[in-house]
């Protein structure tokens, strides 16, 4: 990779360097079976990308730009978003692990998840409205002075969130839901 703009790709089983993302830009890519766990993400640029069953465990994100980013199956275990570029942006997770990942103070209004591992994620002070949290496991996942307005958890599960602490406006949940609500009450459910 010679370039620092990159389009119209396709990558497939490899496994990139540090060296090999820096201060790149990549455009209608598509990244399949790819390990990005070497690498430091640092001034890069994704536009309209595909990451399919990618490994991104440990990695660091430091001013990443993620626009029309759709991430297939991948694992982002301990990775910390907080640092990517918020302009323009928009990407979304289907099937990935995303455990222990933060999200601190991040705009991911409109965003989907959807079959996600988010155990242990952190979604402190983010702005969450009108996400959609579809059948992902939420245990152990921190919503703290979140704006969770129109958020939709009705198929989710294990999540635990105290209305009091954050902004929840026609945020949506099925009934079974409910008792994460409650949680802090120390209420029996049945």
């Amino acid at each position: 990779m010679n370039s620092d703009f990159i389009h119209d790709q396709k990558y497939q089983n490899k496994n990139f360097n540090e060296n090999d993302i820096k201060f790149k830009e990549f455009e209608n890519c598509t990244f399949d079976h790819c390990d990005f766990t070497q690498c430091i993400f640092l001034s890069v640029v994704f536009v309209d990308c595909t990451f399919l069953h990618c490994n991104f465990n440990d990695t660091k994100i430091n001013y990443v730009s993620l626009r029309g980013v759709e991430f297939d199956d991948c694992n982002f275990t301990n990775v910390n978003f907080a640092m990517t570029d918020q302009v323009i942006y928009y990407f979304n997770f289907t099937n990935c692990r995303l455990d222990f990942t933060k999200f601190y103070g991040l705009k991911l209004k409109k965003m989907h998840f959807t079959g996600c591992s988010l155990v242990s994620a952190d979604f402190m002070e983010s702005d969450l409205s009108e996400t959609v949290f579809d059948n992902c496991d939420l245990r152990r996942t921190v919503f703290y002075q979140t704006n969770l307005s129109k958020a939709d958890f009705t198929t989710s599960y294990n999540f635990s969130i105290d209305p009091e602490q954050n902004k929840m406006k026609r945020a949506k949940f099925s009934v079974e839901g409910l008792k994460g609500l409650l949680e802090k009450y120390d209420l029996v459910i049945s």
